[in-house]
């Protein structure tokens, strides 16, 4: 029973001065970024093909017992809609056994204007290996049926909850022996924080420690919002008898910076 806390990604300029001290070059990132946090969220493979050297370099500079979810690739989900996913899913998942035993789930997120498809996420879903948890999170009305909740529990892939200013966007379906669970963006100051009170809120949602693993994740990365509500939730877990990831030690309010609105966030 583990609560993976991290981020969505690492490389933000605006976490410069924050939770990357001045003087440490930014090709050290990550290496820094996984002396403070155990996990994160690589959401570049959505953008673009990451090849299985880059997946290796990243095992060889992070620590033992670090994990690094991977974000499908939007070949697959945006441009095909999970249509003959074979292929696809076969290439990304090659590519990422570069990480070795620092390979976590993979994140299916489907385009918010995808109507429900439950043949071909069976399909997609199929095409995954047995050994690798896959989380999946539509963002269509359409997908909340039984028929696709039975799709998902056939495959122990978990439904990915997510939160969009303070409020669940999805039904808090438990498909799978482990779970998945996605911040992106917060109403409180400064923006795009989220409050203690939410931060709560979620927490008894996930109810008492069992014996699943969870995956936090937290999208609102302007100013360092992300890192500090990161922070936030795991001591909240830890308090509640959760057995979360390593965090910073600390991350004061003044190391937070201004973040600016017009911000496009990020799936």
């Amino acid at each position: 029973m583990r609560l993976f806390v991290g981020t969505s990604g690492w490389q933000y300029d605006d976490w410069r001065g924050g939770l990357y001290p001045a003087g440490v070059a930014k090709k050290r990132w990550l290496e820094r970024y996984a002396e403070c946090f155990a996990t994160t969220e690589l959401n570049a493979s959505f953008y673009y093909p990451v090849g299985r050297k880059t997946f290796e370099g990243w095992r060889q500079r992070t620590p033992e017992g670090f994990v690094m979810a991977v974000k499908a690739g939007r070949t697959l989900t945006h441009r095909t809609r999970l249509k003959e996913p074979r292929e696809a899913v076969e290439a990304m998942v090659e590519a990422a056994r570069g990480l070795g035993d620092r390979l976590g789930p993979f994140l299916v997120q489907l385009p918010p204007t995808m109507r429900a498809e439950p043949e071909r996420l069976d399909a997609t879903l199929r095409a995954f290996p047995k050994d690798v948890r896959v989380a999946v999170e539509p963002r269509h009305q359409t997908w909340w049926t039984d028929e696709v909740r039975g799709v998902l529990e056939r495959h122990n892939a978990a439904l990915c909850w997510a939160d969009r200013e303070d409020a669940p966007v999805a039904p808090l379906w438990r498909t799978a022996d482990w779970g998945y669970l996605r911040f992106h963006e917060g109403t409180a100051e400064p923006w795009p924080m989220y409050g203690e009170d939410v931060l709560d809120a979620w927490l008894e949602r996930l109810g008492e420690p069992r014996g699943d693993d969870w995956y936090v994740y937290f999208n609102n990365d302007p100013g360092g919002a992300a890192v500090r509500n990161a922070v936030q939730f795991a001591e909240k877990a830890r308090k509640a008898g959760w057995d979360a990831t390593r965090t910073p030690a600390e991350f004061p309010e003044s190391l937070l910076q201004p973040a600016s609105r017009e911000w496009n966030t990020p799936d």
